[in-house]
């Protein structure tokens, strides 16, 4: 069976979002990955995106044969070709950037350590800061407003550009290097200057924790967080249903998830059903599908929190829930990336990704360009909202 790898964000962040795609929290419209491994040894890559063109595979490896023996940048010719495919979606990377991309599926990433977010007066504040890592110990707390990144305002610029900024340029996103940010403590406290280092970390893509009144409560409801479907995130869902108190319920929380391996979406789909089908995708026009190990929990009360930043993977393993009626949604539409890349290698050693299908749902609706409608749509308070569902459904909290 062949399946969908790698995934990318928005051609303007293609280098710092998709790059950072374990990051996923950090970013509001950021990058996603979803991988399975292909039949035949090679791979394909689903990109839940909205795509009207394509790039011809040909033509970009043309240009960038002809740009290496001209003594050109075969990565910057081949990239020219992509955008003006109109291949939304397309990326192209040059040899350690695809290197750094795959080193991501394994769930690590090179960072300072944080996650940022849009704050309530519009200013990008921190969202969560990594224990140990290079903002921990540069004393960097949740809640903090990042004003300035090496020099340059931050204030009003989209949160996946302030993630890209953080990790830096082709010559400066590596462990080792440097990044200056300027960090405001309150709205009326003084702008500090941080000189952090940037390191390889590791990310936390599931959290589990017991929620409601009582969560001494052996029976308490349990509120499990994926971030990021990155290598091992599925099985970590799995468990953690499988460790849940009987007749507990389940608030699984896609919020911000940008995306990750679909082999982990589709893991953890099979954590909450018995077998069948979790979605259908194309390559090239070929129809091929998904399935879901058999065995999993179907009688558990379970609640899946989505909203715009949830894409991808994530929408991928929403849309089977809510199909198969499995799952009662909370929230906002997801964000509605769909579409299918194929990765090949072009002369230099870069790497070019380009759109070749789409996918859907078990009940056949189209993500890409759409989303994922909740069957409660909340604007505020979704956690609270969730919790309150998943109590009616008589999982407690």
């Amino acid at each position: 069976m062949s399946g969908p790898t790698h995934a990318v964000g928005p051609r303007g962040l293609c280098r710092g979002a998709a790059l950072t795609l374990v990051f996923a929290s950090v970013l509001a419209t950021g990058a996603a990955t979803g991988s399975l491994p292909h039949g035949d040894g090679t791979s394909t890559a689903i990109k839940a995106r909205a795509v009207a063109a394509t790039a011809d595979r040909d033509e970009v490896a043309h240009a960038a044969a002809e740009a290496l023996a001209d003594g050109k940048s075969a990565t910057e010719a081949a990239e020219e070709v992509v955008s003006r495919s109109g291949d939304r979606w397309g990326a192209v990377y040059d040899e350690r950037e695809y290197e750094e991309f795959e080193q991501a599926l394994d769930g690590s990433y090179t960072g300072v350590g944080l996650a940022a977010k849009r704050s309530a007066d519009g200013l990008v504040a921190v969202a969560r800061v990594q224990p140990g890592g290079p903002a921990d110990r540069a004393g960097i707390e949740r809640d903090d407003l990042l004003r300035t990144i090496d020099g340059h305002r931050v204030d009003k610029r989209p949160v996946a550009e302030v993630v890209a900024l953080l990790r830096g340029d082709r010559t400066s996103a590596a462990a080792g290097t440097t990044v200056v940010l300027g960090v405001q403590r309150g709205a009326t406290g003084p702008t500090r200057k941080l000189t952090l280092t940037r390191a390889r970390l590791l990310t936390e893509a599931v959290t589990v924790q017991k929620i409601g009144p009582d969560r001494s409560d052996s029976s308490a409801a349990v509120l499990i967080k994926v971030d990021s479907f990155t290598k091992g995130a599925g099985a970590k869902v799995r468990d953690a249903v499988r460790s849940a108190p009987a007749g507990a319920g389940v608030l699984l929380d896609l919020r911000g998830n940008s995306g990750g391996l679909v082999t982990e979406a589709v893991v953890a789909a099979s954590a909450f059903l018995d077998g069948g089908l979790v979605a259908t995708y194309d390559v090239h026009g070929e129809q091929r599908a998904l399935y879901a190990e058999p065995g999993g929990d179907t009688v558990r009360p379970l609640v899946v929190l989505i909203d715009g930043g949830t894409m991808s993977a994530a929408e991928l393993l929403t849309g089977a829930l809510q199909d198969r009626g499995r799952a009662v949604t909370v929230g906002s539409r997801t964000f509605g990336k769909g579409s299918v890349q194929m990765p090949s290698k072009l002369a230099g050693g870069s790497v070019a990704e380009l759109t070749v299908g789409h996918y859907r749902t078990p009940a056949g609706r189209s993500v890409d360009g759409h989303g994922i409608t909740p069957d409660l749509t909340v604007s505020s308070r979704a956690l609270q909202r969730g919790e309150t569902v998943l109590s009616g459904l008589g999982g407690g909290s």
